[in-house]
């Protein structure tokens, strides 16, 4: 079964029975903001046991509230988070057209080199890069100033690499760049390996990704990509990327990340202005804050899959480290929520906390410091997850997860989170099983 068909059906079950379920009874402040004024929220009411305001562990939104928070806003700014503009985005469905390039058989041996080939061919014409089934080992790194580039998987072929963020930037570089095989000065991402091969930091950090995106308007299609660090280290600290992305209007559909920490990355690489992704249809794999990062991004009719294989207890889904004055995170919505029997057993994953980037020394800053945002609506939360305190202490600082609960509450306090769920359903979902890459099985 298709992860999107299972999707809907699931969703549909799910809806049918929030739609018959009381609604609240507390209604709020719409979110204020840059798009206070987008289109309201329909669908169904809330689950009985989660009416407005929640609690101060687990924060609900009514119907007002909750009406911003919808894709049209997410997507619809660009530009510096101190001063959006409107700039609508509505993702259309990724195309398969004829390819331009041909990754496999008889075209080019590696992605890389496929990649730079599109750099070159330069323009602003969309091109198309398929790739055809197999597995592909290594690093796939995709220059800023490459044109709008849509790379697409002809029977779902692999993407795979292993790799650590706690190794040195030397043994990083080579790592991925094996005496000088894969990258070389002159190649169109030469700049980007040179910026991690030459970090001062004891560690790799964040370079350690499969594949690293850093141009606008990049889509990726049916590709399964996989860190196949997995569960070869200890449960400790060990963030090992299958995808960063770091640009302005990136959309991924129908695809599977797979890994342990640090799973997906939807980063924003310039730190002032907002990037902005869209994933749809696809798998997401991991045990620590495996979807993370600063980008506004939607992500519709999407498995989130919480595994116990190497961390078997206190596992979080999503850690966004949102602009602290900007209203638009993560929303989630049509999607599910699901952990391995391990979990189910003893449930104590989280849904998600917040990324307090960069207040390791100074503690959280209130309107300084990110404040991650996210929006969890219209989906299923299925077993293994803890229902009183769904979100965990903030990430770098520990700070205690509050929520405002009193009448005419703040959705943008920055002395408060900003984790949310709007019309969701927590209950044992039945789920197909799932291999280790991720594929639903049909059996």
């Amino acid at each position: 079964m298709s992860i999107a068909r299972w999707i809907t059906a699931a969703a549909t079950v799910a809806v049918t029975a929030l739609a018959s379920s009381p609604a609240a009874a507390a209604v709020g402040p719409a979110a204020s903001g840059p798009a206070a004024s987008g289109p309201a929220a329909s669908g169904p009411r809330q689950t009985t046991g989660l009416t407005a305001p929640g609690t101060v562990t687990r924060p609900v939104l009514s119907r007002a509230e909750a009406a911003p928070f919808v894709p049209a806003n997410y997507l619809g700014f660009s530009g510096l988070y101190a001063a959006p503009v409107a700039d609508p985005w509505r993702p259309a469905p990724i195309r398969k057209a004829p390819p331009d390039f041909v990754v496999g058989g008889h075209g080019f041996a590696t992605v890389q080199e496929a990649v730079n080939a599109a750099f070159r061919k330069g323009g602003t014409k969309r091109l198309y890069l398929a790739i055809r089934p197999g597995t592909y080992t290594g690093t796939v790194f995709i220059p800023a100033g490459t044109p709008p580039l849509t790379i697409y998987g002809i029977g779902n072929p692999r993407l795979e690499f292993t790799v650590d963020a706690i190794i040195t930037p030397a043994a990083w570089a080579e790592l991925v760049n094996p005496g000088g095989s894969r990258y070389a000065q002159g190649d169109p991402a030469w700049d980007m390996f040179q910026s991690c091969a030459t970090r001062t930091s004891t560690n790799a950090g964040l370079c350690a990704t499969v594949v690293w995106g850093q141009s606008t308007d990049l889509q990726l299609k049916g590709l399964t990509i996989t860190n196949t660090l997995l569960d070869t280290v200890d449960r400790g600290t060990h963030q090992a990327l299958a995808l960063r992305t770091d640009a302005d209007r990136t959309q991924l559909e129908e695809m599977h990340l797979i890994s342990r920490q640090d799973t997906f990355m939807a980063n924003a690489n310039d730190v002032e202005r907002i990037a902005r992704v869209s994933v749809r249809n696809s798998y997401i794999e991991g045990d620590t804050d495996f979807v993370f990062g600063r980008a506004a991004a939607v992500f519709d009719h999407t498995r989130f899959h919480l595994v116990s294989t190497r961390k078997p207890s206190g596992g979080v889904i999503f850690a966004p480290n949102t602009a602290p004055l900007y209203p638009y995170g993560f929303l989630v919505t049509h999607s599910l929520m699901t952990a391995d029997a391990g979990y189910a057993a003893a449930p104590t994953g989280f849904l998600g906390r917040a990324w307090d980037q960069g207040a390791s020394a100074t503690g959280y800053l209130p309107g300084v410091t990110p404040n991650g945002q996210l929006v969890i609506r219209n989906s299923v939360i299925g077993a293994g997850f803890t229902t009183a305190t769904p979100w965990a202490p903030a990430a770098t600082t520990a700070r205690p997860f509050t929520a405002p609960i009193e009448p005419g509450r703040d959705l943008n306090d920055v002395n408060h989170n900003r984790l949310w769920e709007y019309a969701t359903l927590m209950q044992p979902v039945a789920v197909p099983g799932a291999t280790s890459q991720g594929d639903l099985r049909t059996d």
